[in-house]
């Protein structure tokens, strides 16, 4: 399975986005083909704030719009939502550990635990914050 992260999904989004065009396309041809796809709720969150905010964008995503697109990645058949599992605090716990992980990091380890309790193989994220959590394969895929 190949998870999400946000900056992927806004990028595919924002068509006034300079990574736009290869953000699209890679999305597309992922969602079409035949792995698994893993959309972290933490991400889905994110990306509502970032596209509907009217300080980030000029003029911003209309909230419908914003909820329509990601109804309409949900609705692809090998899309599925990712949400915290029973073993969430001992994955995120572990992620923690060692004192280097605090404030805004907290939310990637959150996605991180996520993606690791759900066996994700990689997650597509242009965001070199993953850098983080060795255990967790990243894939920057608009390079």
């Amino acid at each position: 399975m190949i998870a999400l992260d946000t900056n992927v999904l806004v990028y595919a989004h924002r068509e006034d986005s300079a990574h736009h065009r290869a953000a699209a396309r890679r999305l597309g041809a992922l969602v079409a083909g035949p792995k698994q796809v893993g959309l972290p709720w933490p991400v889905v969150h994110e990306f509502l704030a970032v596209v509907t905010h009217p300080r980030i964008y000029r003029p911003p995503t209309p909230m419908v719009a914003a909820l329509a697109a990601i109804d309409a990645l949900l609705d692809a058949p090998g899309v599925h939502p990712l949400a915290e599992g029973a073993d969430h605090l001992t994955v995120l716990g572990r992620l923690l550990k060692g004192g280097e992980i605090t404030g805004a990091r907290v939310h990637d380890a959150r996605v991180a635990a996520i993606c690791l309790s759900h066996g994700v193989e990689a997650l597509w994220s242009a965001d070199r914050d993953f850098s983080w959590f060795p255990e967790l394969m990243v894939v920057n895929p608009l390079v």
